[in-house]
């Protein structure tokens, strides 16, 4: 009977392993290809935001980037009205977030579901920046 509970538990643990490890065989291709063209829009999005230069914090907004598998953003990125195409910057803002969404069921990501505030953007020495105690975007 010993012997029928271990190898029981053996096989348990074999099928658990298998199932977290995200390098396992049959990840689509479309995973790995989405999560680099990700990167390339986010460091588009970046490149646009610039350093979000302001003279007041009227002028700073943030914007939701990426997404999370559960939902929401994965992050805000904060950006100046004055000097930034605002409709590019939401333009690449939603692709990145399809991107990621796609990237994640893709690969079968999971999350864990917290809900990310928009922290707003201030003004501080000349450029736009998240408010106090928030995440940036990676």
């Amino acid at each position: 009977m010993r012997k029928l509970i271990l190898i029981f538990l053996l096989a348990c643990s074999a099928c658990a392993t298998q199932a977290q490890d995200p390098g396992r065989k049959g990840v689509p291709a479309a995973a790995s290809g989405a999560a680099a063209s990700g990167t390339d829009t986010l460091a588009r999005m970046r490149a646009l935001a610039g350093g979000g230069a302001c003279t007041e914090s009227g002028q700073c907004r943030t914007l939701p980037v990426g997404a999370m598998a559960c939902g929401g953003p994965e992050a805000y990125l904060p950006y100046s009205m004055s000097g930034t195409d605002e409709k590019a910057l939401r333009a690449l803002g939603e692709q990145y977030k399809a991107e990621r969404e796609a990237a994640n069921k893709a690969g079968g990501m999971m999350s864990i579901c917290r809900h990310l505030p928009d922290p707003g953007a201030v003004c501080v020495s000349g450029s736009c920046q998240l408010g106090a105690s928030s995440p940036a975007a990676r």
